[in-house]
């Protein structure tokens, strides 16, 4: 549920079974959250609200309404262009090279590229949009090389090497960018 105030912005408010109280923080995408008891009115949530502004001001890290909406603007974009973009350029480089997945899948973690599970379904960032397309390629080459490696053992860097002679490099030129907006 999400509750829109004018000094936060959009509160997003998490109704939990487990929830004794009620306990705010603040979500990956910088908009005040409240974890409320599973029958807690929107009523009942606005009034904590009110009266835990000078608190939530003081401890908090929230950020700027106008902040969010860049911020959800941006990821609507990017979204549009990885979904264009990535699952594209997965299937290009796992027909070239002879690796099979079971799905491809987009996200916005905030703190990696990519990842491969052991169902054989890589996620890639949608993030990856804002780099160089080198380096998104190394990110796939690098998840689709999971698929017969689950570790960072010397045989998976081998086969990321004889697919990306300059992984190295490209390893080193992504920690230049954050996968996060």
């Amino acid at each position: 549920m999400i509750l829109k105030d004018d000094e936060f912005g959009e509160v997003i408010v998490r109704k939990s079974p487990l929830a004794h109280g009620v306990r705010f923080s603040v979500s990956t995408s910088g908009r005040l959250a409240m974890s409320v008891p599973k029958y807690t009115s929107l009523f009942l949530a606005k009034r904590f609200l009110n009266s835990n502004r000078k608190v939530i001001r003081e401890k908090l890290p929230v950020k700027d309404p106008r902040e969010q909406k860049s911020r959800d603007y941006q990821k609507k974009l990017l979204m549009k262009q990885a979904k264009a973009y990535l699952p594209y350029r997965l299937e290009y480089f796992a027909k070239l090279y002879g690796y099979k997945y079971s799905k491809c899948r987009l996200s916005h973690a905030g703190t990696r590229w990519g990842s491969c599970s052991s169902n054989q379904t890589i996620s890639l960032n949608i993030g990856l949009m804002k780099v160089p397309e080198i380096l998104r390629d190394y990110v796939i080459l690098h998840e689709l090389a999971h698929l017969h490696h689950m570790d960072h053992s010397k045989a998976f860097w081998q086969e990321v090497g004889e697919h990306d002679h300059n992984y190295k490099m490209h390893e080193k030129k992504l920690k230049m960018f954050n996968p996060g907006l």
